[in-house]
């Protein structure tokens, strides 16, 4: 088993920046990259970005590409994601996720409970 807690949301004004924080434990999570997912209200949940443990290697959605950066702490065994210029439409619900480093829901196999960003314009 693989736990997942996400921290570091909140509200904050159009142009600003958050960094997420996704804490894992687990006897194997190292097994696994690490993603971020969003859900906004009424919508479906989408890929935002993923790392893979061993070889760092990242990927982005496009609207957040040259905005939001991923990147995880081994010793810490904490992921991270620095969200800048943020934009209205970036709030959302935000899940870090442990599974295969694909932009697809299914390839992911443990889930964080989720921390609410909120962007005012």
């Amino acid at each position: 088993q693989v736990q997942l807690v996400e921290s570091g949301g909140g509200l904050v004004q159009a142009g600003g920046s958050l960094r997420l924080s996704c804490a894992a434990s687990g006897r194997t999570f190292r097994n696994y990259a690490m993603g971020w997912f969003r859900q906004a209200p009424g919508k479906e949940r989408e890929f935002v970005a993923a790392i893979i443990w061993g070889a760092g290697s990242t990927s982005y959605a496009d609207s957040v590409k040259a905005r939001f950066t991923i990147s995880r702490d081994n010793a810490k065994n904490t992921g991270y994601l620095q969200m800048n210029s943020l934009k209205a439409e970036d709030t959302a619900i935000y899940y870090c996720a442990a599974g295969d480093g694909s932009p697809r829901l299914y390839d992911y196999f443990f889930w964080g409970q989720g921390t609410q960003v909120t962007v005012s314009s």
